[in-house]
């Protein structure tokens, strides 16, 4: 009878200590699952915001928002941010807009997918996120931001998450 519970025990014992081995990547998943979604709603939020500029001379609408940052029009950021939004049509808010409603729709997908602890999203994520790891190394070298360098580790940090989840999760049947 004591060697029944004893092994009842430690099946129990290892089951526990395979979902507490689980969990870190688990948890690592279901964070950059979050951030993945965040910035899917950012961006639909945006697409609806271009929508809003439909019919208004969005021109007009930059140089009241230049001033009313009170940022100097007659500077090189201000002035290029003015002269994009001069010659701007309908069709191409809309395109933009549909755009950002496509990449919204992916950011959700791959979010459900890395909830879900699906493999494919996370290859998904460390290849979406991988290709952009050179363009940031190059934009740091080329002048250092604070800005350039917390999208760097910020996307070195997501991307590691994953190949850890990879590897650590390794060929287990998951889809």
């Amino acid at each position: 009878m004591n060697k029944l519970r004893m092994r009842k025990q430690s099946k129990a014992s290892a089951t526990h200590r395979k979902k507490n081995a689980k969990q870190p990547s688990v948890r690592g998943l279901k964070l950059v699952a979050m951030f993945e979604g965040a910035k899917g709603l950012l961006v639909l939020l945006a697409g609806f915001g271009l929508l809003s500029f439909i019919h208004v001379d969005l021109h007009q609408a930059a140089v009241t928002l230049v001033e009313h940052l009170h940022f100097n029009p007659a500077r090189r950021y201000p002035r290029i941010f003015i002269d994009l939004t001069e010659h701007v049509t309908d069709s191409q808010l809309w395109a933009l807009a549909c755009a950002a409603l496509i990449y919204s729709i992916v950011r959700f997908v791959e979010a459900a997918g890395l909830w879900r602890e699906r493999k494919w999203a996370e290859w998904f994520g460390v290849l979406s996120g991988g290709i952009y790891i050179p363009v940031e190394i190059f934009e740091v070298t080329s002048g250092v931001s604070w800005l350039k360098i917390n999208l760097l580790v910020i996307n070195i940090g997501i991307v590691s998450c994953l190949l850890f989840a990879l590897r650590k999760n390794g060929d287990k049947g998951r889809n």
